[in-house]
């Protein structure tokens, strides 16, 4: 499959730059810029680019309701007023452990919020894939986890992808109707240079993976198997969203995190807001309706 050169349409410069939303509605892609505490706004039909302070560090926002969206902040679950930017906590997550914070969500199909928390200091294995419930409830998933990344699920609802940043390996686990897990195993181990970070599923169920360090996006069959490659001209690449119209515009967010002065040099894209046009389609972004009033 002949992928395109991915072009820089926002140089923003995130330390940290993730979690890269489309907002159909919207014709809008919001992200977060983690170290920098921003989340930021690019409208499609204006060029309008819009930020928003953050009260600390935000691992990801994910679609609430119009303008509102669930952010998740080191000591929980908030809500995100696009409109006012401001932020009310809705669910506490991990207020024992004070040295995590949370780190990439999604939703699935279900309107089920997914997320991962991680040692912020990225040395204990006391991350833990959270799955919030009817309730309002965040349980506990799976653990053992340095750095949490990229919860994502098949185009049937049937599989759910994780990412062990640390372990450089993407996990599947068979999902349940009522999103109980089982069946862990190894679905991709990254070799080469670069940790797996976000991720995203395509129409196809074929799974897109950001290396950060790795200076590429990798494309996985269903089965297992590397069948493409997407280079940047950046090393930290960090994850993607598919959008536009017909949900073949790839967004994809960097961070120069970790990068010495003469790599930022190397490097002046570090950290910027890339797109490229894919050959296949993206799934429709889904809105978090369990366990959320609004």
């Amino acid at each position: 499959m002949s992928m395109p050169v991915p072009v820089c349409v926002w140089p923003v410069g995130a330390e940290l730059g993730e979690g890269p939303l489309w907002q159909a509605a919207e014709n809008a892609l919001y992200f977060v810029d983690i170290k920098g505490h921003r989340i930021h706004r690019l409208a499609l039909d204006s060029g309008e680019q819009q930020s928003w302070q953050a009260p600390d560090q935000p691992g990801f926002i994910v679609p609430l309701a119009d303008r509102l969206f669930v952010c998740g902040l080191p000591d929980g679950l908030y809500c995100f007023d696009a409109t006012s930017g401001a932020f009310a906590k809705l669910i506490d997550v991990e207020s024992q452990l004070p040295g995590n914070r949370l780190n990439d969500g999604f939703v699935d199909a279900q309107g089920r919020l997914w997320f991962g928390s991680m040692d912020n200091a990225e040395v204990a294995p006391s991350g833990t894939l959270y799955r919030v419930n009817e309730a309002g409830e965040a349980l506990a998933q799976d653990d053992d986890y340095v750095i949490t990344n990229g919860p994502a699920m098949s185009p049937d609802g049937r599989t759910l992808y994780h990412n062990d940043t640390m372990r450089r390996v993407v996990y599947a686990f068979d999902v349940a109707a009522d999103g109980t897990l089982s069946g862990k195993r190894i679905f991709a181990a990254i070799s080469g240079d670069g940790h797996p970070d976000g991720l995203a599923v395509d129409a196809d169920g074929f799974v897109w993976v950001a290396l950060f360090g790795g200076w590429r996006i990798e494309r996985y069959s269903p089965a297992g198997e590397l069948v493409d490659q997407v280079p940047l001209p950046c090393a930290n690449v960090t994850k993607l969203a598919f959008g536009g119209a017909d949900l073949r515009t790839v967004y994809v967010t960097t961070a120069w995190k970790g990068l010495t002065a003469v790599e930022r040099q190397h490097q002046p894209q570090a950290g910027g807001l890339f797109l490229f046009r894919a050959p296949v389609a993206g799934q429709a972004q889904a809105r978090c309706t369990v366990g959320f009033a609004r």
